[in-house]
């Protein structure tokens, strides 16, 4: 009796411990189940036992359908790989007593996801298997310093409603949009925003406003504005962490940006006088470059600011 009790414990632990323990999930076992075939994957099927049916890649047409030899005609648009497998199994037991079929995709060609604006890698992406906003972002690479603080998601009606409140339907009524903030994704303040993206989705980041400071400060470059911000001198300045000894806050100024024109017109500014009190702090508008020179000719320098700002090279951006 003793021993009986010992070994329903023993069995009773092991049944708990396998419970316990994590399972392993493989990649490819999961898209599988997951990814969905559709118009221009190509597959590669195998039949054992069946010559005519060997290893060429076989294209989904545009309408879903693949055509092999002794079953003909056969759909896979729609179904997950796994599907796929049985729904050739049925057709090939006519043939068959038991057929052993493998598919496996060779190329994901079906599920393309456009992520454009500001990231490291925009282009169009190939969802293998379910992918979430953030691994999206991740796939293009991160977010460049210069983005700004939304992204816009813009989704074909046949997928249904973005799941997010800001979701609107465009006047054509063919598209769903919303827009996400980037911050509060980024930080996971909001864990619901991080949605499971569709086929032919476009994840749009757009560039951030940007003020710029440069010349003798400690920290010169643009600084990306939050939503609805504005920055006054002062506070652009202490963001570039002050001047340098050398610097001539009397003879600043502000470069901005004439309407309908590539030119900067300039605006004087005594920071000096700003800085000790006896003068109004000014606001920087969007794109404005506050300048604070030296000795050097005034002149190279703005042209030399202007060539750094139009190429966009040489100029740091920061993000608060």
């Amino acid at each position: 009796m003793l021993r009986r009790v010992l070994g329903a414990l023993w069995l009773a632990a092991l049944v708990a411990a396998a419970q316990q323990a994590p399972v392993a999930v493989d990649p490819q076992a999961q898209m599988r189940y997951s990814y969905v075939l559709g118009p221009e994957d190509l597959l590669t099927i195998r039949v054992m036992e069946v010559e005519e049916i060997d290893n060429k890649p076989v294209p989904v047409d545009s309408q879903g359908y693949v055509r092999l030899p002794m079953v003909g005609r056969v759909r896979a648009g729609g179904l997950t790989v796994d599907q796929f497998e049985a729904e050739l199994v049925q057709r090939l037991k006519t043939y068959i007593k038991e057929p052993q079929v493998a598919v496996s995709v060779t190329e994901f060609r079906s599920q393309p996801v456009s992520v454009i604006g500001s990231v490291k890698n925009p282009g169009v992406h190939q969802v293998q298997g379910r992918k979430t906003l953030l691994e999206m972002l991740s796939l293009a690479g991160g977010i460049d310093p210069e983005a700004g603080h939304s992204i816009i998601i813009t989704r074909r009606k046949e997928y249904g409603p973005i799941p997010l409140k800001s979701a609107t339907v465009d006047a054509t009524g063919n598209y769903s949009i919303a827009d996400v903030d980037l911050a509060s994704i980024l930080e996971a303040r909001n864990p619901q925003e991080n949605i499971e993206v569709k086929p032919y989705d476009v994840i749009t980041i757009p560039r951030g406003e940007l003020v710029y400071v440069m010349g003798q400060v400690k920290r010169p470059g643009g600084f990306v504005l939050r939503q609805r911000e504005t920055l006054s001198a002062l506070q652009v300045l202490a963001l570039a962490e002050g001047l340098e000894s050398s610097a001539k806050p009397q003879q600043s100024r502000i470069l901005r940006t004439v309407a309908g024109t590539e030119q900067r017109s300039e605006i004087f500014v005594d920071l000096r006088k700003i800085l000790q009190g006896k003068s109004k702090d000014v606001l920087l508008q969007p794109n404005d470059v506050l300048f604070i020179p030296n000795n050097v000719p005034k002149s190279a320098m703005l042209r030399g600011l202007e060539s750094a700002i139009q190429i966009g090279t040489g100029v740091a951006i920061y993000r608060r």
